[in-house]
């Protein structure tokens, strides 16, 4: 490819246009000029530019940025819009606040109010473990029914949001993880899986394996679950005749937790949100359906 340099001046007879000067194995490279509009919109936006340098804060510095002649933060704003938010709620936060929650579900306002600041916390805290509306998921418990592994009365749900479950509150609920797999022998724990299945019916209770896992669950599970399977709120012990599971009712995963155990973890609350909020949450919980 060669290159030439001719009149930058000249006019290219098919065309019109002036050209360059420029021209690549004969072609000449055209001078053709950008819309005026799209320059002065250009000219416009450098200008725009030094402007909002000037104005807002806009340019890094070693340890800090330039503030700009206003100050404004997109930060600042959010926070003025907090504190205003919560100017707003002061007044019934201390209704709250200032009621036990027998009360607060006695009083329809006050109720009101709780089921509204619940329903946002429940939605930003809770529901991505517990879903929208508190249906739960596998290893997740239904707040709908009234099978509760803590216990479902208003103390009780206070209880477990604000200290959790295994969540390293000395005060929170601990549990027995049950892991029986280094105790038993694997024909052992499938016979106490079939004796737990027949607890609620999902089969008889006639086969020899049953039989044998009675005496099984009767040695090692009845100190939590008790001699009837219907287990214990203080101990987290599930219930074992309602024929509602948390990991799977099938004898697969009943093996499975017998032999493993299950650990699951719910955070404490308590520090995280104010009293108050608490204090919504264990009433919008509580009247989701399955409170006690």
């Amino acid at each position: 490819m060669s290159t030439a340099h001719k009149n930058p001046n000249a006019v290219d007879p098919s065309s019109g246009p002036g050209t360059t000067g420029h021209e690549w194995d004969g072609i000449q490279e055209l001078n053709t000029p950008l819309p005026r509009w799209w320059l002065w919109t250009f000219y416009a936006t450098i200008l725009w530019a030094i402007g909002y340098w000037v104005v807002y804060p806009a340019w890094p510095l070693v340890s800090n940025y330039t503030n700009g002649l206003t100050g404004w933060h997109a930060r600042s704003a959010v926070v003025e819009q907090i504190a205003e938010l919560q100017k707003l709620r002061a007044v019934s936060s201390a209704k709250l606040a200032s009621v036990p929650l027998e009360e607060i579900e006695k009083t329809p306002e006050l109720l009101s109010l709780a089921r509204a600041e619940g329903r946002v916390a429940f939605a930003d805290n809770c529901a991505p473990c517990h879903g929208a509306g508190g249906a739960g998921a596998k290893g997740y418990p239904n707040l709908n029914d009234d099978d509760w592994i803590w216990g479902g009365t208003l103390e009780q749900i206070s209880a477990t949001i604000t200290h959790g479950a295994r969540s390293g509150d000395d005060a929170g609920h601990q549990g027995n993880m049950m892991p029986f797999g280094p105790m038993l022998t694997k024909a052992e724990i499938s016979d106490t899986a079939d004796y737990v299945l027949s607890l609620s019916g999902s089969v008889p209770k006639d086969t020899p394996a049953v039989k044998k896992g009675a005496e099984i669950f009767a040695t090692n599970c009845s100190a939590c679950h008790g001699e009837d399977g219907k287990g214990n709120q203080e101990l987290g012990a599930r219930n074992l005749t309602s024929g509602i599971w948390l990991y799977g009712g099938d004898k697969a995963t009943i093996v499975q937790t017998i032999t493993n155990g299950r650990g699951g973890v719910m955070p404490a609350w308590s520090g995280r949100l104010p009293d108050t909020t608490i204090k919504a949450l264990t009433v919008y919980v509580h009247t989701l359906g399955g409170g006690q």
